[in-house]
């Protein structure tokens, strides 16, 4: 008997099922890489990298993993994609006017502000960079990022010390790991609102609580 030889109800049980098949197929082809890594981020840092599968991916997002494969290779690609849109904003910032020209006070101060407004603007991904541990080849690549991005703070903080600009009794390895450190506990608690923190308050403020302490006067 055809599909339209069947009794109705049997009939519309069958394009029930042909709604219910066109569906998944739908949504595939209006996933994006973009909104795909963003549910991953969300995964990674709600479960943290290791305790995520293709499986949590797969119904986080609402897709099959096959669709997922046809984005990307694998949960590491979308680690790689993730962790390197957090230090691509990081690395940008060094190389901005303010960060290049003038006395290494000032363009230290700028760095450090904007850090902090990478930080609040790519809060997941840089969220999920600062969680990873180097288990994987992505990880120890992007702790390698960060710590030449420390490093480089570190020496402009060592050349406005020797300009003059910053306390002589204080230790500059140690100062670069504080000034992270408080950069860095914002993800802690720093949430995107409305009537939230003002974004260039809050940089300024890192940057007043910092700097203020730190220079000669």
């Amino acid at each position: 008997m055809s599909a339209t030889d069947r009794p109705f109800a049997d009939r519309a049980a069958v394009e029930r099922g042909t709604t219910a098949e066109r569906t998944p197929t739908a949504k595939r082809d209006t996933y994006t890489p973009e909104t795909l890594l963003a549910v991953a981020v969300r995964v990674f840092n709600e479960r943290g990298y290791d305790g995520t599968s293709m499986e949590h991916l797969s119904k986080a997002a609402g897709i099959s993993k096959s669709s997922i494969y046809h984005h990307v290779s694998g949960k590491e690609e979308l680690l790689r994609r993730a962790v390197s849109r957090a230090l691509d904003g990081l690395f940008a910032a060094l190389e901005e006017p303010q960060a290049q020209h003038g006395r290494a006070i000032e363009r230290v101060e700028h760095v450090t502000r904007r850090t902090v407004e990478v930080l609040m603007a790519e809060l997941p991904y840089v969220t999920l960079l600062l969680r990873v541990r180097g288990n994987t080849q992505t990880e120890r690549w992007a702790l390698e990022r960060r710590r030449e991005f420390d490093q480089r703070v570190s020496d402009l903080l060592k050349a406005a010390a020797a300009d003059g600009d910053l306390r002589a009794d204080m230790d500059i390895r140690l100062a670069t790991r504080l000034l992270f450190g408080m950069i860095n506990s914002l993800v802690e608690w720093y949430r995107p609102h409305p009537d939230g923190v003002d974004r260039e308050q809050l940089a300024d403020t890192v940057v007043r609580l910092a700097f203020d302490g730190l220079r000669t006067g």
